[in-house]
């Protein structure tokens, strides 16, 4: 699973302007693997994006490479 969550690293780090903020807590539950994503808040909405439109093609993604990665689990991601 941190393939998954080196992932979400290196796509948030190239997001935001602070990347030693970067931080990926990971979760695993028996069906699900949560990654909670906590980057500075002064970076919060370039995260998230307008619309929400980054932050749900962040989620798009690591569910994609999860599938690749033939995960068995339903991976969840959250932004805070």
């Amino acid at each position: 699973m941190t393939a998954l969550k080196e992932t979400l690293i290196d796509i948030a780090k190239a997001i935001v302007d602070h990347p030693d903020d970067v931080t990926v807590a990971e979760n695993e539950d028996e069906s699900v693997i949560t990654l909670t994503l906590s980057v500075n808040p002064d970076d919060m909405g370039m995260v998230i994006g307008r619309n929400g439109k980054i932050a749900k093609a962040i989620r798009t993604v690591i569910k994609a490479a999860a599938v690749t990665g033939n995960v068995p689990q339903k991976v969840n991601v959250e932004i805070r």
